[in-house]
């Protein structure tokens, strides 16, 4: 039998060389990615709703506006993400007090659920994710990582997904 060419010159035993970083990040992040979406589907909210409604959280009464330019995205983006968040009973859009052209976003009696049982399962999420390191290796990994994202100006806090 012949070898496939994507086995590589060495055959199958090249398939157990270690691959480069960016392509095991990749991996684990698709991976985790999935996972974290298969966890959060029983409450009914996608990856993109959990980022929103921890954002808005994390800074109750603020406006559309301030969101899109946290998150590095045009506005109308922004509105649509809102208007399903909104359509969901997760997130209330109410007149800002100071300045009526705008809307001041807070969670509803149902976000506030939803991200109290987002906590749960994130904690459990990163549990499995990263079962294989102590205490210490999760420490270190998430101070190379950070590092990573700094070097290649991620927004911290702020999924690129939404662009």
């Amino acid at each position: 039998m012949s070898t496939p060419p994507w086995a590589g010159a060495d055959g199958p035993a090249a398939r157990s060389r270690p691959r480069g970083t960016a392509f095991l990040l990749s991996q684990v992040g698709a991976h985790a990615a999935a996972r974290f979406a298969e966890r959060i589907s029983e409450l009914g909210v996608i990856p993109a709703d959990v980022g929103l409604l921890r954002m808005i959280a994390a800074r109750p009464g603020r406006s559309q506006q301030s969101l899109a330019e946290e998150m590095g995205v045009v506005p109308s983006r922004v509105v649509a993400l809102i208007d399903n968040l909104e359509r969901k009973g997760l997130v209330e859009r109410r007149r800002n007090p100071q300045d009526r052209r705008n809307y001041a976003l807070h969670l509803a009696e149902e976000g506030t659920r939803v991200m109290t049982e987002m906590r749960r399962l994130g904690s459990a999420h990163e549990d499995d994710i990263c079962a294989a390191l102590d205490h210490t290796q999760r420490a270190q990994l998430a101070e190379l990582l950070e590092a990573i994202a700094a070097q290649q100006k991620l927004i911290p806090g702020v999924h690129p997904g939404y662009r």
